[in-house]
Parts: C-alpha cells; sequence; structure tokens
C-alpha cells in the first residue's frame, strides 16, 4: 500500500476512534512508521487529512446508496432514508466525516446536487423528479424536497447523536421513519395520501 493510502487509513483509525480531536499528525506518523514532516509531502496540512477523510466517507456514503436495489420512487427513497440513519448510527464517526465534518471539499446544496457531484444526491433528486412526473409529488422543486428531507434527517440524527432526544435507539428508530415519511408524504398531491 502506497505511503498516502497508509496516512488515510491510519488516520481514518484515529478519526474513528477519537473524532477530529484525536487527528494528531505526529502519532498517525507514528502509526505509519514515518516522519511527522513525511505526512506533509502527502498532504499540504492537517485539514488537505480531514478533506481527504470527509471524501472517503462520502464515497462510502455513495457506495452504501449505490449498494440498495432498485425500487419504486417512493420505496427507493424510503430505502436511502433508512440507510442513512443505519449509516449514522452503526458508524458515528463515518457519518461525522461524511455529513458534520467542516471542510470545503463537503457536497454544498443545492448546487453540487443538481449539477451530480454527488451520486447519492443526484439519485435521490432523479427520483423524486420522477414521482413529480407521476403525479404523486406536488409540482415544486425537486431540489426543495430534497433539502427538506435532507434537513430532516440529518437534524434528528444530530439531535440524537447529542443526547437531546428522549428514550433509546428503539424509540429514536421509530420516531425518524414517522418523521421522515411525513416529510414526504407533506410533499404528496391530495390523490396520493
Amino acid at each position: 500500500m502506497a505511503t498516502k493510502d497508509q496516512i488515510l487509513v491510519a488516520a481514518r483509525a484515529a478519526f474513528d476512534r477519537d473524532g477530529p480531536e484525536g487527528l494528531s499528525m505526529r502519532e498517525i506518523a507514528k502509526d505509519v512508521g514515518v516522519t511527522p514532516m513525511a505526512i506533509y509531502r502527502h498532504y499540504e496540512n492537517k485539514q488537505a487529512l480531514i478533506d481527504a477523510l470527509v471524501l472517503d466517507a462520502l464515497d462510502e456514503w455513495s457506495a452504501i446508496v449505490a449498494a440498495i436495489p432498485p425500487a419504486g420512487p417512493l420505496d427507493w427513497l424510503g430505502a436511502i432514508g433508512a440507510a442513512h440513519l443505519e449509516f449514522a448510527l452503526k458508524t458515528p464517526r463515518r457519518y461525522e466525516a461524511a455529513f458534520l465534518t467542516h471542510t470545503t471539499k463537503a457536497r454544498r446544496y443545492p448546487d453540487d446536487f443538481v449539477a451530480g457531484q454527488s451520486p447519492a444526491g443526484a439519485l435521490q433528486l432523479r427520483l423524486i423528479e420522477a414521482l413529480m412526473a407521476q403525479g404523486v409529488l406536488k409540482a415544486s422543486s425537486p431540489v426543495e424536497v430534497l433539502v427538506t428531507n435532507a434537513a430532516l434527517s440529518q437534524g434528528l440524527i444530530t439531535l440524537y447523536r447529542a443526547g437531546r432526544m428522549a428514550g433509546g435507539e428503539v424509540e429514536f428508530r421509530e420516531l425518524y421513519l414517522r418523521a421522515t415519511q411525513r416529510s414526504t408524504q407533506a410533499f404528496m398531491t391530495e390523490r396520493h395520501p
């Protein structure tokens, strides 16, 4: 494995263990068996390494979404929402890297999604557009539907991760699924309650 890849693997392990606070260039260098200065040949600075971790986690999220079996647009959107919850709960640090870590490399709503720079976001937009074309969703902006659903999903997960939600994981899962389903239903036409 190339040194750059070894550094990323060691940084990912440190991030997964301790979050962004656990990213010590000296410790990562020690784990890889190089000098701290050697890291800078591959990553300009600590932020560049964080950027690489964010992109790596976003790639993992995109792979998860790509592995969801195709279904009808509404069911497929629901499956993506459920996968988002699983990603957050089963791999909380990967979720944090993908969706909560500050970086200029993160995808930005709505422009990057409309431009297709997020495979997961682009798929969701296509599904929303299909539902609009079928008359299932009201003819509003597909981006508005995507951003609304993403904001609710991420907001609920953030509250849960911060210990701000009453109840345990089972109750939270039920609340999340009900709330995200209701959010999508709010955009439905009257003939598709």
